[in-house]
């Protein structure tokens, strides 16, 4: 009766170690669009 016991102790732990194992998070990172862009030099008078 005890190893019965401790077969089904050890499923359980390995099915909910293998339950949680599957779930990962995945972050996406965007980089935000500049405001307003740097004037650019383009001669004297243009």
């Amino acid at each position: 009766m005890s190893h019965k016991i401790k077969l089904l102790a050890l499923a359980g732990v390995i099915g909910l170690l293998s339950a949680c194992a599957g779930q990962q998070e995945e972050y996406v990172i965007v980089d935000p669009e500049p405001i307003s862009t740097e004037p650019v030099y383009t001669g004297k008078y243009k």
